[in-house]
């Protein structure tokens, strides 16, 4: 009865330091969006930044790593949060002892990639940073393919995260691009697909406002392999799901493994954690998301003779408790990383097979997705018009056709992309 009474009370403690327990007023969860990357590819230079340096940042020591052994993530922080009597925490939470300094060079025989894949993180007092170009280091599967007709190239990738990550929602605020793989490989689990009503549909959107899924059901077929990745319009390979070949070359089996930065500074761990969120000696399990296909079909949605429920976003719902998450797929518990706790986030094999939302704040504006639609992402599921906002291009205006990558021209939403060419979607160019 006392093991169980201290329990309690290092979770109460630890949720208050997560989430900011003071006599000042939380921290509003609004934040504002930019442009969204979509899987048209809105972002044809194919470069990613944050925009946000550090000022007068003293760099941190952080933690040493051994080469490749280190990207599994199997190294302890050193940085205890300090609880007094009143629960409140006399130091920041710090991410900045966990796997800094690290960075890989391989080059990738994958007959699909063929390319050397890059990624340095580092650390200072404020930033964990990233540059990365983008490569995986893993097998992929076959790319181009009919479904999925774009090559792997080099990206150019400068994101940085919070290094004191923080809570500052409680419901979550959707987010498109989720997390960077210690590879450098994004996590960009939503889709820009959609079908409208009459179950008209366009990988890259239509209009439609029923998000299609990439993973997890068989009516779309978006030329994923068996990481659930595949290549956007301007070369960029990322992830809709479980990396499985990724998981494998970490080496880390049925155990806890760091495979992501959130963006908004959490750690992302990989289908398994602790049986007991709170009890590093309780036994691994396989983490379930507390999101359920829905009992009844949302009025207006295509058919399910058609599309079977699981097709599209909206068909799922969050029911709180009826898994180990919360709504953005993460929850406060220790972490082999993080010993005396911290919140982390889960790639599950069940829907929404990564975060959606976040629960911190993201330094890189273009991460953020649009609106959502009614229904929002609280208990009752997602209404109309999804999680994700629309993929228009940054001010919503035509592009040049002489700016459209060759093989990937403009469409009707103003996305490069997609087997168009600049005849059949000349409305788009000027």
């Amino acid at each position: 009865m006392l093991n169980m009474r201290l329990k309690l009370i290092h979770f109460l403690l630890l949720s208050c330091v997560l989430y900011a327990c003071d006599d000042s007023p939380n921290p509003s969860s609004s934040e504002s969006t930019a442009g969204v990357e979509t899987e048209g590819g809105n972002e044809s230079s194919g470069e990613e930044n944050s925009g946000v340096e550090a000022e007068g940042g003293n760099e941190s020591s952080g933690g040493e790593n051994s080469g490749a052994e280190a990207e599994s993530g199997n190294e302890s922080s050193g940085g205890e949060m300090t609880i007094n009597a009143g629960g409140e925490s006399q130091d920041e939470l710090s991410t900045d002892e966990v796997l800094c300094d690290l960075n890989h060079q391989d080059f990738n025989q994958d007959e699909s990639v063929n390319l050397n894949s890059e990624a340095t993180w580092s650390c200072n007092a404020e930033l964990r940073s990233l540059v990365a170009n983008g490569v995986p280091n893993h097998p992929v599967g076959t790319f181009p393919n009919p479904e999925n007709p774009n090559t792997i190239s080099e990206q150019s990738i400068t994101v940085d995260f919070p290094i004191k990550p923080k809570v500052t929602s409680d419901n979550g605020i959707p987010t498109q691009v989720v997390a960077y793989a210690l590879n450098g490989v994004k996590f960009e689990v939503g889709t820009a697909g959609t079908c409208n009503d009459a179950g008209q549909c366009n990988a890259i959107g239509n209009g439609g406002e029923w998000r299609m899924e990439a993973v997890g059901e068989n009516a779309f077929d978006f030329g994923t392999d068996r990481n659930h990745g595949h290549v956007q319009p301007f070369g960029a390979y990322h992830y809709h799901g479980m990396p499985e070949d990724y998981l494998t070359q970490l080496g880390m089996g049925e155990q806890m493994a760091l495979v992501a930065w959130a963006v908004d500074g959490f750690p992302v761990y990989a289908r398994y954690g602790y049986s007991d969120a709170q009890d590093a000696n309780s036994s691994i399990k396989v983490v379930t998301s507390s999101w359920q296909l829905k009992n009844q079909v949302d009025a207006g949605r295509p058919s399910t003779d058609i599309y079977p429920l699981g097709a599209f976003t909206q068909d799922y719902e969050y029911i709180a408790d009826s898994g180990d998450l919360d709504e953005c797929n993460g929850r406060i518990g220790v972490t082999p990383e993080f010993p005396n706790g911290i919140y982390h986030y889960y790639i599950t094999d069940s829907f929404p097979f990564g975060q959606r939302c976040v629960k911190g704040t993201a330094l890189v504006a273009d991460m953020m997705g649009g609106g959502m639609g009614p229904g929002g992402m609280g208990p009752g599921g997602m209404g109309p018009g999804g999680m994700m906002g629309g993929g228009m291009m940054p001010g919503n205006e035509p592009i040049s056709c002489s700016e459209v990558p060759e093989g990937a021209p403009c469409c009707g939403d103003m996305i490069c992309g997609g087997p168009e060419t600049t005849e059949n979607c000349a409305e788009d160019c000027n």
